[in-house]
């Protein structure tokens, strides 16, 4: 009887720390945030890079609730000034993409922060 009771014992940790790791995987990895922007060029820099990205924007961005965040990420040509962006963000690897968007596809509380 006690040796089923650790087996159960076992088996039910492992299972929960699976679980956890799945989470945390989905969290990090998986879920992705939208975040919008407006470019401002004199937040821009340029940077050595091996690869194609060759600027790095630091900027205030807002999620679609109007909450504010700073964020940072690489483009490969100085973008348009003023323009909004749609941001796709990840916990984990940052900015995945970006696309253009006009200022009335932005949701209406970032309308109100610009």
């Amino acid at each position: 009887m006690e040796e089923i009771k650790e087996k159960l014992s076992f088996a039910i940790v492992v299972i929960l720390g699976i679980g956890i790791m799945c989470i945390a995987y989905y969290i990090l990895c998986v879920k992705s945030y939208v975040y919008y922007t407006q470019i401002d060029n004199n937040q821009i820099k340029s940077i050595a890079s091996s690869d194609e990205m060759k600027f790095e924007y630091t900027l205030i961005c807002y999620n679609r609730n109007g909450k504010e965040k700073e964020i940072q990420f690489k483009t490969s040509r100085e973008l348009r000034e003023d323009a909004f962006l749609e941001l796709e963000v990840f916990n984990l690897f940052g900015v995945h993409s970006w696309k253009e968007v006009s200022f009335e596809e932005l949701p209406q509380k970032v309308q109100e922060k610009y």
